[in-house]
């Protein structure tokens, strides 16, 4: 039975060769290992310190990350209204039947004829300015 090799083995691994074999990358491997032994002398204290900040800045990149995704999520949503909502204008425009719009877009008789009613409203604004 062959071995598994538990560590990166830096003269076969093809990942590791392309990310940081490669020029542009080989700084890149440089400040991570300097890096991780600045990190390896520092004391009980500060390493405590360390960890605490690193963990700071990992909840705070998470909920911003979340709150990126739900807010991407809801700008979708709000977009998928918005097409609708013109899908049915456009529908009302060319003088297509309720149940054919509503056959088109998925929604309800009463969604349609409330759209319906706020472009009547939106009209009697712009007669009345």
């Amino acid at each position: 039975m062959a071995s598994k090799e538990r560590y990166i083995n830096l003269f076969t691994d093809y990942g590791f060769k392309k990310i940081f074999g490669e020029e542009p990358n080989k700084n890149l491997l440089r400040e991570q290992l300097f890096d991780t032994a600045e990190i390896a002398r520092f004391t009980p204290d500060l390493v405590r310190s360390y960890e605490k900040s690193l963990k700071y800045y990992r909840d705070l990149k998470n909920s911003l990350d979340t709150a990126f995704d739900e807010g991407k999520e809801a700008g979708i949503e709000v977009g998928e209204q918005k097409k609708e909502r013109q899908v049915v204008i456009n529908g009302l425009e060319q003088g297509l039947d309720f149940q054919i719009i509503a056959a088109l877009t998925g929604l309800s008789l009463e969604a349609i004829e409330k759209i319906e009613q706020e472009i009547q409203k939106d009209e009697e604004k712009g007669d009345c300015q």
